[in-house]
């Protein structure tokens, strides 16, 4: 089996609509994907409508929390999304991503680079707004070649002229949110530049009821990777793997990061909530 438990949609700062995903999905030679986006489990429905045969939708999310002033982030999955304690933090979070994109908006047009909120509101659509749509405007505007340099101090990277801080969960109060809504949490990317967490940190997450540990991350070189196996065994959790897939963004590369068969059977026994998994079927 090929899973990949971290994938992207235009329904958070990804460019292609979830059943897009799902069919370069399938096209990728997944058998099962997880749609993670930022905050937000809008495009949930879509992807299961458009599942081709024989692909598994895992749902989840992405959620955004903070450790120490710095972002960390949640892969949370299987978990209902209508219990009122986690659907009121997210809507919180979704609600302060507007805000700061506004405030980041100013700081571009004040910095002279011609950015508007109509620019970065017809990127965004119906999507959770994000970093990544104010780098796309950014570049459209010529004030950059491409979207990966507004992540600079020059710009919209952290501490940057034009960064301003969103409003996060603290990680333990995540864990437990997800936890009641019956689904597991696992943590993403902590090696990633600028996500780093500490393994005392991991510890610590684990010992609050984290369930996962994500290993397999394009931004992880095999040798993090194997420290981080080690260290997942250690805590007793579960290591994961995913692309973080955000589509041209990252250069279409679903499957790029997977997780083993057995990593995935453990996830999904320990969720206890009413939300499955899906798979779709000849039509």
């Amino acid at each position: 089996m090929r899973i990949d438990l971290h994938t992207h949609s235009r329904a958070s700062d990804g460019t292609d609509p979830p059943a897009e995903v799902m069919a370069r999905a399938r096209a990728r030679g997944l058998d099962v994907v997880a749609l993670t986006d930022h905050d937000t489990v809008a495009g949930h429905a879509e992807a299961e409508a458009a599942l081709p045969p024989g692909l598994t939708l895992v749902p989840g999310m992405e959620l955004s929390a903070t450790l120490g002033g710095r972002s960390l982030h949640l892969l949370a999955y299987l978990f209902d999304p209508a219990y009122p304690p986690l659907a009121e933090a997210v809507a919180s979070l979704r609600d302060d991503r507007v805000r700061r994109a506004r405030v980041m908006v100013g700081k571009l047009a004040a910095l002279g680079t011609g950015v508007t909120w109509d620019q970065v509101a017809a990127i965004a659509g119906d999507g959770v707004v994000g970093r990544p749509h104010i780098a796309r405007a950014l570049a459209d505007t010529g004030t950059i070649s491409a979207p990966a340099e507004a992540f600079t101090a020059d710009w919209i990277g952290d501490g940057g002229r034009a960064f301003e801080d969103k409003y996060a969960l603290e990680p333990a109060a995540a864990i437990d949110l997800i936890r009641a809504a019956g689904g597991v949490s696992v943590l993403a990317h902590a090696r990633s530049g600028g996500y780093e967490v500490s393994d005392d940190s991991i510890g610590a997450l684990a010992a609050a009821g984290l369930t996962g540990l994500e290993v397999w991350h394009p931004d992880h070189p095999p040798a993090v990777r194997g420290r981080l196996r080690v260290l997942a065994a250690a805590l007793g959790l579960v290591p994961t793997g995913g692309s973080d897939d955000h589509g041209a963004l990252t250069g279409h590369i679903l499957g790029a990061g997977t997780t083993p068969a057995e990593s995935y059977q453990r996830l999904v026994a320990q969720a206890t909530g009413p939300v499955t998994t899906v798979t779709g079927s000849a039509r």
